[in-house]
């Protein structure tokens, strides 16, 4: 595997779309939609996508609101 050139760790955790479902409890294909629309940043792995475990916690922290 060759070195990140952003500056991010190498030992990043990488989820396929149904963990990161399973993990958000939503649909495939909410988070289909979240990739395509570039909230939920993801790699192309031929036909497939992968999402680092850090944007999806970062997804999930700007996306809670104070219902109170």
């Amino acid at each position: 595997m060759a070195a990140s050139t952003s500056g991010d760790s190498p030992d990043k955790k990488f989820l396929t779309v149904a963990e990161v479902a399973q993990m958000m409890r939503v649909s495939k294909m909410t988070v289909y939609r979240l990739v395509h629309n570039g909230e939920l940043p993801a790699l192309r792995v031929g036909r497939s996508f992968r999402v680092t475990e850090q944007d999806v916690d970062a997804y999930l922290q700007k996306s809670f609101f104070d219902a109170g």
